[in-house]
């Protein structure tokens, strides 16, 4: 089954151009909002749309609550979220939301800063946005890290911290108007977390729930915009984000992901931190739930190594965590601005595989960074090779506007970055991480249905991909399979039955490996050819048969002792009479 699950996901955790700003504008806040009409918009096609176009293209949407609004999402999984959160509020103020963006009256672009090809399609929807004449909202880091860029102007603007105000932005968009709303959410002066939780929500999955736990950054990295958007740390009150699952689960969530640019960083701002926040929430997961960490940087997992390794081998949480390297080179992380070296990430990883049997660990790695020799390189290609990462993110270096590194001299030629790029992506193709799986029982959380859309797509403890049949009861609940195939980036699976207590408790605290007459093994399963595995199928159903058949006999054979001896003791009892 080539291809079934080639596309897992792009950057399961991407953070975030053109054009920076001074940090002054960019952390103002902004009190009023300036109302300014469109007067003429320019199209691809070199016609002027002028106001009465625009006005006569919106005249049935000038009732609040009108229209029909296309939500496009670019990025990480924190900007997923933020679009579920305008989604909701604008269903619940009675717009109606579409794929078919042609049937829109309205695109709102919510857009990823972190290299030029996201943004790049970013710009090219605005583009076909003005062609075909749609009201154009904007939202997103792009916007909100560089707000002066030329083909934004005269578009209206939402920043990543002003979501709960979507409604007013579509309204007054609709008129015809342009409005921005860039400022932070502060209380006491100090900077939040952003938009309520309590916010109406629209999910892209019935089944999972997004939380944001924090916005923004501790990292100075020479390489990313996320500054330039997110700003400085910003966490929710642990209290609110236990309660905002509380609420999801109540909803019908069966999995809850956190998100933020860097989990690690949690709680820092407001003196807590990201173990005292998974305790509490691991108190309220029901059964059959399952509890998915968001990406962290090495310096912040460091000092939490012990209790995350708990938290991590918890039964309702997956073993799984996303720590992006980004260099083998010790070097190349020094002018990263990385605040870490190769050797804290392998303690890292070397503690919690040896905690959390199992242990999954997914990370970055950056080809061509300005300063990377060869021998930086090769670094990172030894790294990857000695841990062989099951999911390994291989992305070639952009130079991002107003950042450090956009300025640095580069090393390397770009098809030189190229070949490197090349060689990592071989040596990831170059290994199969499942292979060993094969014959194995395990519990999955069944939540999503494959991209072919011919299976459902469940995760196993270690947050491993395993496709299933699409059998419907079977979304959204934990459910038992057996491994009867393995890919590069997942397995396939059956559904089966536990054959005893043994093998459900095993399953539940891991995985088992059964033995072809179906006992439970802790080592290795030997492998054998289909046609030695059929007959000793063919055996244990003759064995199976002959188990349940054993009783009866032995009932049988006992009553008819009983009978016999009883009749010699009624025949020398009359004897004795006569």
């Amino acid at each position: 089954m080539p291809g079934i699950c080639n596309e897992i996901i792009d950057d399961i955790e991407d953070l975030i151009s053109s054009q920076d700003i001074t940090p002054k504008e960019r952390f103002s806040s902004r009190r009023s909002v300036t109302v300014r009409a469109k007067k003429r918009q320019e199209i691809a096609s070199g016609q002027a749309i002028s106001e009465s176009d625009v006005i006569e293209n919106s005249t049935n949407t000038e009732i609040p609550g009108t229209g029909t609004v296309y939500v496009k999402t670019w990025g990480c999984t924190h900007n997923g979220s933020d679009s579920e959160y305008m989604a909701g509020q604008l269903a619940a103020y009675g717009y109606k939301l579409t794929d078919k963006k042609e049937e829109a009256n309205l695109w709102l672009l919510n857009s990823c800063t972190v290299k030029n090809p996201a943004e790049d399609h970013f710009r090219n929807e605005i583009a076909d946005g003005k062609r075909l004449r749609k009201h154009l909202v904007l939202a997103g880091c792009v916007p909100q890290g560089a707000p002066k860029a030329e083909y934004l102007q005269g578009i209206s603007v939402i920043g990543v911290q002003q979501i709960d105000r979507v409604v007013e932005v579509v309204e007054e968009t609709l008129k015809g108007n342009s409005v921005r709303f860039l400022g932070q959410k502060k209380t006491g002066g100090k900077k939040m977390g952003g938009a309520s939780l309590e916010l109406p929500k629209v999910r892209r999955n019935d089944l999972i729930e997004i939380i944001a736990i924090n916005t923004g950054c501790l990292n100075q990295c020479t390489y990313c915009k996320t500054k330039h958007a997110r700003g400085d740390l910003g966490s929710y009150p642990p209290d609110e984000i236990v309660a905002r699952a509380v609420q999801s689960f109540s909803e019908g969530v069966k999995e809850i992901w956190l998100t933020s640019e860097d989990t690690g960083t949690y709680g820092r701002d407001i003196g807590t931190s990201l173990p005292e926040l998974l305790w509490k929430l691991v108190e309220v997961i029901p059964e059959g739930c399952m509890l998915r960490i968001g990406m962290t940087n090495p310096p912040y997992i460091l000092e939490h190594l012990e209790e995350m390794a708990n938290i991590l081998a918890h039964p309702k949480v997956y073993s799984f965590l996303h720590v992006p390297v980004q260099s083998g080179s010790d070097a190349v992380l020094t002018d990263m601005k990385r605040e870490y070296c190769r050797k804290d990430f392998e303690n890292v990883v070397d503690f919690l595989k040896e905690r959390v049997p199992g242990m999954t660990i997914a990370t970055d790695i950056i080809c061509g960074f300005p300063s990377e020799t060869e021998a930086d390189f090769e670094e990172s290609v030894s790294l990857c090779a000695k841990y062989k990462f099951p999911s390994l993110f291989i992305n070639q270096f952009f130079p991002r506007p107003g950042t450090p590194a956009a300025k640095m001299p580069r090393v390397a030629t770009t098809q030189e970055v190229k070949r490197r790029t090349k060689k990592l992506s071989e040596l990831f193709q170059s290994y199969e991480p499942y292979t060993h799986k094969l014959g194995e029982v395990q519990d999955i959380l069944v939540t999503e249905i494959s991209h072919d859309k011919k299976h459902y797509v469940g995760h196993n403890k270690f947050y491993e991909q395993v496709l299933v049949p699409q059998v419907t009861e079977m979304l959204g609940k934990m459910v038992k399979v057996k491994i009867t195939a393995t890919q590069k980036h997942c397995m396939i699976a059956e559904p089966v039955e536990a054959t005893s207590k043994q093998e459900q408790y095993a399953v539940m605290n891991g995985t088992i490996r059964l033995r072809n007459n179906g006992t439970v093994s802790n080592g290795m399963k030997k492998q054998v050819p289909a046609a030695a595995t059929h007959n000793c199928e063919t055996t244990t159903l003759t064995r199976n048969k002959f188990r349940s058949m054993l009783v009866p006999l032995l009932v049988l054979g006992l009553t008819i002792l009983i009978r016999f001896f009883w009749n010699i003791s009624q025949n020398n009892t009359i004897k004795r009479d006569t």
